[in-house]
C-alpha cells in the first residue's frame, strides 16, 4: 500500500496542467487524510486549502437522487421494475422503468432540439416527451436523473432541495452541501465567477434538477461515504442491478469489483469499497483552463485504477 505514489500521480498530472489544483481525501484504517494540491483560483494566485466548496457536477446524482432511492429501497417503498409512470404520470411512455432509469438502461434518447433556449417549465416539458429507442443498452446519460428527480418530487410532494435536506442533510449534518448557485466556490472557468453551476440543464432547473448542481466540500462528503461504508441502507448495494448484458451498474453508481464510484464533469469523483473499509474524494477544478473531455477521462481512470491498486 503505498499513498505516496497516489500523491505523486496527482503532483505528475498538476505539473502536466490536467487541472490547476485538486483537493483529495483517502479512507482507511478507520480514518480519513487529507491532501491539497495546486490553485482553487489561479487567477488570483489562490491555494487549495481546507473548507473549500466544489462544484460536484454529476457526483450530485449519487448524492442526492441516488441516495434517496436506496433509502425507498431499503424501505420497500421503491419497486425497480415499476414503470417511470407509476410515480410520474406526467412521462408519456409506459415502457420505462425506475431500474432502468437508475442503471442508465432506459433507451431514452437524450436529444432536445433547441435545449439552450428553453426556460424550466419548457425543459421538463420536452424530457417528459423524450423519445424512447429498442436499444436498451448501457447509455450514461443526465436525462435519467432529471426524471428520477422529478419522480422523487411527486412522490413526496416536495420540490428536491426541501427533500434533500430532509432526508439527507439535516440527518447527515451535511451542513456544507447545497444546490447552487452559492456565494463562493472554486471557479469552474476562467473569467467566470465560482459559485454558479457549470452544468447547463441543471442551472436552467435549479432546485429541480436530479442530474448534477450541488456544490459541497471534502468535509460532507467524508461524512457521505461514511454512512455508505457502514449504514445498513447501503449494505447490499454492490450487486448488480443492471438487467441489461454488458456493463455492471449499482443503484446509481458505477460498479467495479467491490468498488462504486460516481465522477464529475468539472473534474470530480468519489468511490468506496465497504468490504475493505476503503473510500476517496476526488475534487478539482479541472474545466479551469480547457475542456479536454476525452483525454481527462483516460487521466482520470488511470488514477482512479492506481488508487485502488495502491490505497
Amino acid at each position: 500500500m503505498s499513498i505516496e505514489m497516489i500523491l505523486g500521480k496527482i503532483d505528475e498530472q498538476l505539473r502536466a496542467g490536467i487541472y490547476p489544483g485538486a483537493s483529495l481525501a483517502l479512507y482507511r484504517d478507520g480514518q480519513w487524510l487529507d491532501f491539497y494540491f495546486g490553485l482553487a483560483d489561479p487567477s488570483r494566485k489562490e491555494g487549495t486549502r481546507p473548507g473549500l466548496v466544489y462544484d460536484l457536477a454529476s457526483v450530485s446524482k449519487v448524492v442526492g437522487v441516488g441516495t434517496v432511492a436506496a433509502f425507498l429501497l431499503h424501505s420497500s417503498s421503491l419497486e425497480l421494475d415499476r414503470p417511470l409512470r407509476h410515480y410520474y404520470p406526467a412521462f408519456h411512455d409506459n415502457q420505462v422503468t425506475v431500474r432502468q432509469l437508475l442503471t442508465h438502461t432506459s433507451g431514452l434518447d437524450p436529444y432536445i432540439p433547441h435545449r439552450n433556449e428553453l426556460n424550466a417549465q419548457e425543459l421538463k416539458a420536452a424530457l417528459n416527451r423524450l423519445t424512447v429507442l429498442e436499444d436498451r443498452s448501457f447509455r450514461y446519460t443526465d436525462v435519467n436523473f432529471l426524471l428520477l428527480g422529478f419522480m422523487l418530487e411527486e412522490m413526496f410532494d416536495k420540490s428536491l432541495d426541501v427533500l434533500f435536506q430532509q432526508e439527507i442533510f439535516e440527518p447527515w449534518q451535511l451542513s456544507e452541501t447545497s444546490f447552487g448557485p452559492v456565494k463562493e466556490a472554486v471557479p469552474t472557468v476562467r473569467g467566470v465567477e465560482g459559485g454558479l453551476g457549470h452544468d447547463p440543464k441543471a442551472r436552467v432547473l435549479g432546485l429541480h434538477a436530479g442530474s448534477a448542481g450541488f456544490f459541497s466540500t471534502l468535509r460532507d462528503l467524508e461524512i457521505f461515504l461514511e454512512h455508505y461504508l457502514q449504514d445498513d441502507f447501503a449494505a447490499n448495494l454492490t450487486r448488480n442491478f443492471s438487467r441489461e448484458p454488458g456493463k455492471r451498474r449499482s443503484l446509481a453508481w458505477n460498479l467495479e469489483d467491490d468498488w462504486l464510484d460516481h465522477t464529475g464533469y468539472t473534474g470530480t469523483f468519489i468511490m468506496y469499497n465497504r468490504k475493505e473499509q476503503k473510500a476517496v474524494i476526488f475534487l478539482s477544478n479541472r474545466t479551469y483552463e480547457k475542456d479536454e473531455r476525452d483525454q481527462w477521462i483516460l487521466d482520470r481512470n488511470q488514477l482512479m485504477n492506481l488508487i485502488k491498486t495502491e490505497l
